[in-house]
Parts: structure tokens; C-alpha cells; sequence
């Protein structure tokens, strides 16, 4: 399996997961908002301490996001493109977000496939303070109580990183998994891994958000730049996993992914949901 080295100390335990309590969630977005506060106030009007969504359709105007790109340094294995800000926004076609906190604050971790005034489509990072919603956006996901996603410096990777922490607020019995995956591990081994660990008998992915070095998917398509930005769409982790993903050469794929063969490159987070 494909392997890149990380510029600090490897951890032992490969994962980090909170128990915690999911309630499912539709809700459309309305326009005229920064998504990062459309978000923040559904968590605050809910009760809720984060979060794990899918988003589709709608659009982003203004608009700022980044892509993968090669580290100008040694600090780390890949690093972010300068700041797109395409004129005219972008339709939204699907993606992922993680809702939780970073230095007391909400803030988010959000991939997505879009298509530009030009008519092209892009996929990459989406910038929470540059982002404000143009037309309503579906969010589908979980609202988590008892575990929140902290933004925490991370030694291996050289990054600020997602990771679960135990929540503040009271919650019902545990019947799901806040977690975040470490590099250089296969994410369909690690996800039912860790659902097996917990005792779920049946698991559902409500999405996730993170990077993956490259890509191998079911059909035999291959995507090799090795820094990638990924979502996972929603489903049961009994099924193939399936990604939609863009690359350090502004590559775009979506499909199935072939288990075994898809490691982590820095991170990857997700909820997983006791079904």
C-alpha cells in the first residue's frame, strides 16, 4: 500500500474517537449567510456541539477555497494552493462537512465538487470565512452531543487538525463514534476497524472530510498525484466506500473505492452512526 513519509513523530494509536450521540438531520441553508454562520447558528438553535453533514446543490458566492499542492518546505508532506476566488461563485454540486470548534469558535472542515461561472468544474477546500451562501443548500447529516471536533496542532503532519475531544453538554446513551483517522492507513480497513471496536453490529457513515495519497477506485481508474482533498459520501460502511475528490494537478474523480488500497495521507474525519 502507498505510503508518505510525515515530517513528525508517528503515534501508536492510529485513530482518536469520542462516543457520542447522533441525531439525524435535514435542513436546507438559506441564502444571504456565510456558511460558516449558517452552520454555527443551526448548532446553536439545535443544541447540539457539532457535527457531520453532507451538502448538496445550492451555490457560494462570494467564494474563497484552496486546493492540494506540493510543500515549499520540508515542515510538511503537502501543503495548500494559493486562494481561488472565482468570480461569479460556484454552483454546488456535493460534498462534505465537518461542523465542530477551533479557539473557542465554530468553524468547519468542508470538501466539495463545484462548477464555476465558466461553466468549469472544480473541486478543493472550502474557506469558512470567505464562503457566503448565494442559494439555499441542503444539509443532511448528524448533530453530535457528548464529543466535539477541536481544532488541535498536530505533531505528525505539521498541521492544526480536527480531532474529537469529549463535549460539554449533556447527552443521551452513546450510538455513534466521533473520530479522526491518522496517515498512511487504509480508510475502509480503519473505519470498520473502529466500528467493530465499538460494538456496532451495522454502521452508517453520515460523510466525511480529509485526504487521501491518491486514489484507487473499483472501475480501475487511478488517480496518482499523491496529495489529494476528499469527501465520502453517505451510506453504510457495509457498502464500498465511495469519494469524490480533487488532486494537486486540479484532477477531479468520483467512484468507489477499492478496499485495501486508499490510504490516509494526513487526515480524515467522520461520524460513525450505530444503525
Amino acid at each position: 500500500m502507498r505510503r508518505i513519509a510525515q515530517p513528525g513523530p508517528a503515534p501508536a494509536a492510529r485513530a482518536v474517537s469520542e462516543p457520542c450521540a447522533a441525531r439525524p438531520i435535514v435542513v436546507d441553508l438559506p441564502a444571504g449567510a456565510r456558511l460558516l454562520d449558517a452552520l454555527a447558528a443551526l448548532m446553536a438553535r439545535e443544541g447540539a456541539e457539532g457535527g457531520s453533514f453532507t451538502l448538496t446543490g445550492g451555490a457560494l458566492d462570494p467564494f474563497g477555497y484552496v486546493m492540494p499542492a506540493a510543500s515549499p518546505d520540508a515542515a510538511h508532506a503537502a501543503f495548500y494552493s494559493a486562494p481561488h476566488r472565482p468570480p461569479g461563485g460556484g454552483r454546488w454540486e456535493r460534498g462534505a462537512v465537518t461542523l465542530g470548534w477551533r479557539g473557542g469558535a465554530p468553524f468547519f472542515h468542508c470538501h466539495g465538487l463545484w462548477r464555476e461561472a465558466e461553466g468549469v468544474r472544480r473541486g478543493g477546500h472550502v474557506l469558512p470565512e470567505e464562503s457566503v451562501i448565494a442559494a439555499p443548500m441542503r444539509a443532511e447529516g448528524v448533530l453530535l452531543r457528548g464529543a466535539r471536533f477541536e481544532a488541535m496542532p498536530d505533531a505528525e503532519t505539521g498541521f492544526t487538525l480536527f480531532e474529537p475531544r469529549p463535549g460539554a453538554l449533556a447527552a443521551p446513551a452513546p450510538n455513534a463514534l466521533a473520530l479522526r483517522l491518522r496517515p498512511n492507513q487504509d480508510v475502509t480497513a480503519a473505519l470498520s476497524g473502529l466500528a467493530r471496536g465499538a460494538g456496532f453490529a451495522q454502521a452508517a457513515l453520515p460523510g466525511a472530510v480529509g485526504s487521501l495519497i491518491g486514489a484507487r477506485f473499483a472501475d480501475g481508474r487511478v488517480t496518482e498525484p499523491f496529495a489529494t482533498e476528499v469527501f465520502l459520501a453517505p451510506g453504510p460502511l457495509s457498502a464500498p466506500l465511495r469519494a469524490g475528490l480533487v488532486d494537486m494537478e486540479g484532477g477531479l474523480a468520483e467512484g468507489v473505492l477499492i478496499p485495501g488500497e486508499n490510504p490516509v495521507l494526513m487526515t480524515l474525519e467522520a461520524v460513525l452512526l450505530a444503525a
